[in-house]
């Protein structure tokens, strides 16, 4: 997580835009109960800006995951990937849910690449994810 200054007008406007999930795994704030964090798409440390364009809400497991990564290896075709940008390309384009709701299944090298590096099906959230599915929170509506 960036040190740089982000105005609460800003955090709130992206948190409205993500529609209060993270943009990465789809974890919803209302869900976990805890307010997530805002992720600089290109990192601070890659010279990306804290602008609204390059900033998305992402869950602190993503969000530490993601670190100051711009890429990824796919591991189906070891080809070096730029990560799912979610301010330039749509979710369902990358990403799918299983039968069960439960496992996010990368549909292309992005989305199998960012899958692997920010550790999308960690073996705790898919917990709650099958929970969630039982109660039928899970997975958000578009």
């Amino acid at each position: 997580m960036s040190s740089v200054y982000i105005s609460p007008a800003a955090r709130r406007r992206v948190a409205a835009w993500a529609k209060w999930r993270c943009c990465y795994c789809q974890t919803q704030t209302a869900v976990v109960g805890d307010a997530l964090e805002i992720d600089h798409i290109i990192p601070v440390a890659a010279g990306g800006a804290s602008e609204e364009d390059n900033l998305c809400l992402a869950c602190s497991d993503c969000n530490e995951a993601k670190g100051a990564k711009v890429t990824a290896v796919d591991p189906q075709t070891g080809i070096d990937t730029p990560l799912y940008n979610p301010r330039q390309q749509a979710w369902t384009e990358h990403f799918s849910w299983d039968e069960d709701n439960c496992i996010i299944i990368g549909l292309t090298v992005t989305g199998r690449a960012t899958v692997a590096a920010l550790q999308l099906n960690r073996s705790l959230i898919v917990k709650a994810r099958k929970r969630w599915v039982m109660v039928g929170w899970h997975p958000p509506s578009s």
